[in-house]
């Protein structure tokens, strides 16, 4: 059976409820003819509701970028996993953007996967190197004891495309990296590479052994570009 890779997009900070319904009429009927991957769309929780009803019956999941550390309660402006259940499929934590400006701590992102693993929505957990693997472990082993049922991306911090300069690894470096994550974990596990990818290199990263798919940021805000990655992704051969 064919191992697809995965690719799931991470929209950020951006899309009002009019430019996610255009993005989608742009971008949909690329998205439904690729064949080649499974597709995952991380958008803000205020697009969320609009992208399940417009991709409905397709081969397009859709994701949450974050999700609070809370289960209930009184923490005004939070979004609880009760609230994304029966909504998205995935739920990306640990970005390296949620570290940068809010402050985000390992102890928090572990607190949001064994919440997600409870009610079933796949954690697409960022890692930018070892020692944070490691802290992951030591203080959560529900990581090392549902490694099946969670998406690990590697991300390194200065790869990722935004406002400042960005540098994304190379491919050989990348595999390597992702590979070292991958052992420590001792499982084979779904491996993401996230730093910078678009159409022109995503067959030099996803024809890499230990890298099973990508986290794609910015490129995946434009529709056509995204759709152009899914027709990279058809020249890439069999590992």
């Amino acid at each position: 059976m064919e191992n697809k890779p995965l690719v799931v997009g991470n929209w950020k900070a951006t899309k009002t409820i009019e430019e996610t319904i255009d993005w989608v009429k742009k971008a949909k009927r690329g998205l439904e003819e690729a064949k080649k991957a499974d597709i995952v769309l991380c958008a803000p929780f205020t697009s969320l509701p609009f992208l399940v009803s417009l991709f409905q019956d397709t081969n397009v999941k859709v994701g949450a970028q974050d999700v609070s550390k809370f289960k209930k309660g009184a923490y005004t402006g939070e979004v609880t996993v009760e609230m994304l259940d029966g909504l998205v499929s995935h739920c990306i934590v640990g970005h390296s953007e949620r570290r940068k400006y809010f402050g985000e701590t390992d102890d928090n992102v572990i607190e949001k996967v064994k919440l997600l693993l409870e009610f079933k929505i796949t954690p697409i957990l960022c890692v930018s190197d070892l020692n944070q693997l490691n802290s992951y472990i030591d203080r959560g082993k529900e990581i090392i004891e549902n490694y099946d049922k969670i998406v690990f991306v590697y991300e390194p911090p200065n790869a990722i495309s935004g406002g400042d300069a960005y540098r994304p690894d190379n491919p050989e470096d990348a595999s390597k990296n992702a590979g070292l994550i991958g052992e420590k974990l001792g499982k084979k596990v779904v491996m993401l590479y996230g730093g910078s990818i678009n159409s022109e290199n995503v067959v030099s990263f996803f024809s890499k052994p230990n890298i099973d798919g990508g986290l794609v940021g910015q490129a995946s805000t434009y529709p056509d570009e995204f759709v152009r990655i899914f027709d990279s992704i058809k020249l890439i051969g069999p590992k």
